[in-house]
């Protein structure tokens, strides 16, 4: 297996040797990661690697497996601690030159592991999207947990709606 491209961020497609995989290795800076952990409203991302490698699929399409590892800080939803949560998670992708870009904002895609194929390949942008679906959508404390929010209803109970017939229909004892 030949050595990983040092640090690449974009590869061009057209370099791509289409008979043998080609790794990749992307450990970004604390400058970078600082960045990303912005974007993404992290407190912190202390520790992000992404690395793998692209092969020809197909013909005319590029295969991407690679694997995602990251340590990340989060707050808390509900203390605003800080959360640690450890990321190790498998990245596939496939380019193909058959699916065109989104021309809306949002789009339904047929598959998430499909995207279009340019003259690029953005191992940057593949890594934050990844990291993004990877996060703890509502991060807890270990010890955090919810207060008794429980809201008093004063509407009447109606789950026994001909409690009260026997008195209207003028019988006084219901047992009868």
């Amino acid at each position: 297996m030949p050595a990983p491209t040092q640090n690449p961020q974009r590869l061009r497609v057209a370099h791509l040797n289409p008979r043998s995989a080609t790794p990749f290795a992307l450990t970004p800076d604390q400058a970078t990661r600082e960045a990303i952990a912005a974007e993404l409203d992290l407190k912190e991302l202390p520790k992000l690697t992404f690395q793998g490698e692209i092969r020809a699929e197909g013909g005319d399409a590029w295969a991407l497996d690679g694997r995602l590892r990251a340590k990340v800080v989060q707050p808390c939803v509900i203390t605003l601690k800080p959360v640690s949560t450890t990321i190790d998670d498998p990245v596939e992708r496939i380019f193909s030159p058959h699916l065109r870009p989104p021309e809306e904002e949002e789009i339904e895609m047929p598959d998430e592991k499909l995207e279009p194929l340019g003259q690029f390949i953005d191992l940057s942008a593949v890594m934050i999207e990844a990291l993004a679906l990877a996060l703890p959508e509502y991060p807890r404390a270990k010890d955090a947990m919810l207060g008794d929010t429980a809201i008093e209803d004063a509407t009447p109970d109606t789950r026994r709606p001909f409690a009260g017939l026997d008195k209207l229909l003028g019988n006084d004892d219901p047992q009868e």
